[in-house]
């Protein structure tokens, strides 16, 4: 990889230097790049929706480190109801910090561990607006992956067939 640096001055090549002094209240979100997140992010939940709907969600792997995650999540989090998710259980203060300590035990491990993600709320329901929350790769998995194993998905593919069914009738 190269970069061409010949037409930069003085002032634009150290602005990157200067960066982590400025005020971020300065800074502004670029609207294509939030645009291009939210299109990937809603991307990815369309997909792992289809595939929950199309295959037998016990016997589903979303990472070579499910058993560990699965495990690690259930005892760090022994009684979190996952069937629906109480957003409480993930944003208060005190949770917040036993979700990072989680979270950054992953960083190295699990490709974007801290990548926004959009989980469902209610594992027997659909992406829609009303329920889908943002969280981090690392919650998403863990979450799904103990949705899976403990069968809470079932219920989508049930619904997506029931659905099917009576399409085609």
């Amino acid at each position: 990889m190269s970069f061409d640096l010949e037409g930069l001055n003085v002032n634009q090549m150290t602005a990157p230097a200067n960066a982590p002094s400025t005020d971020a209240s300065k800074y502004q979100n670029d609207v294509n790049l939030e645009m291009q997140w939210a299109m990937k992010a809603y991307s990815h939940a369309e997909v792992y929706f289809n595939l929950l709907c199309s295959v037998d969600t016990p016997l589903l792997r979303l990472t070579n480190k499910d058993d560990v995650m699965y495990e690690h999540f259930r005892k760090t989090f022994p009684d979190m109801a996952i069937d629906v998710i109480d957003e409480t259980s993930l944003k208060t203060s005190d949770a917040k910090s036993v979700w990072r300590e989680f979270v950054q035990s992953y960083e190295g491990e699990v490709e974007d561990y801290n990548f926004g993600t959009l989980l469902r709320r209610d594992s027997s329901g659909d992406i829609s607006d009303n329920n889908t929350m943002l969280v981090l790769r690392v919650q998403f998995l863990a979450i799904e992956i103990a949705r899976n194993r403990e069968g809470h998905n079932v219920a989508v593919r049930e619904n997506a067939k029931k659905q099917k069914e009576e399409s085609s009738s």
